[in-house]
């Protein structure tokens, strides 16, 4: 039976649709595709919240095209989703189908190394392969849960900066001449997670909306020069 490989992009923002978001998940794809001597069937891609697998068309499209057999390849674990039991159920019904996953940057819940330490569960006495099988469970549920727990820690990091800056005198919206550090970490995690609003960073910096696009502009520029 042929093997096909599958790569899958996602993004979330209700604000700006912006492609240079997909920069680095589509680098990070076709980096591993040619280390490892393969090409992909489809890419699919969209624009949507990660906290649930029903909003998700292409998704949707992706589980019918994908057999036993064939690999799904993400960036990292957060673009399969951000639920953690319903993306524990999800990732345990793909793999009992035979597909596999691939997280590049979580390689110990991707499914080979799932599948070697249920193996080796498989070997072992009945204490030990629960004790083993129960903390395959865990190991995927943490990271399940650690994405999102990331997430909601820097939305409300930024959302608490919001009140704070408030409290600063003396600049008005919209006069900041050099983009401080503090401002470009955060447009960099923005351009990441597009769950993080524009309206916050604007009110975090007291910047108006032209401001922030100007900065925007800038840092993807940046962004995408270090791809090439």
């Amino acid at each position: 039976m042929k093997h096909n490989y599958f790569g899958y992009m996602r993004i979330s923002t209700k604000e700006e649709r912006q492609k240079q978001s997909y920069i680095r998940q589509s680098v990070a794809l076709d980096y591993y595709a040619d280390n490892h001597g393969f090409e992909y069937v489809a890419v699919l891609k969209e624009d949507v919240s990660g906290k649930s697998f029903d909003n998700r068309e292409q998704w949707k499209k992706l589980e019918q095209l994908v057999h036993t057999g064939d690999t799904i390849v993400f960036k990292d674990i957060s673009r399969f989703t951000r639920e953690t039991e319903n993306g524990y159920q999800k990732y345990m019904e793909l793999y009992t189908n035979g597909v596999e996953l691939i997280f590049i940057d979580n390689p110990t819940v991707s499914t080979p190394y799932i599948k070697k330490m249920l193996d080796i569960a498989k070997e072992q006495n009945l204490i030990a392969r629960i004790t083993l099988e129960n903390t395959v469970k865990l190991l995927l549920m943490v990271e399940l849960d650690r994405v999102e727990q990331e997430r909601k820690i820097i939305v409300k990091r930024i959302k608490d900066g919001i009140q704070a800056s408030n409290k600063k005198s003396g600049r008005k919206t919209g006069s900041l001449d050099k983009m401080s550090d503090e401002l470009k970490a955060d447009i960099q995690q923005f351009l990441k997670d597009r769950s993080i609003k524009q309206i916050d960073l604007m009110r975090k910096y007291n910047i108006s909306r032209n401001t922030l696009k100007k900065y925007i502009a800038i840092i993807s520029e940046e962004e995408n020069t270090k791809q090439k």
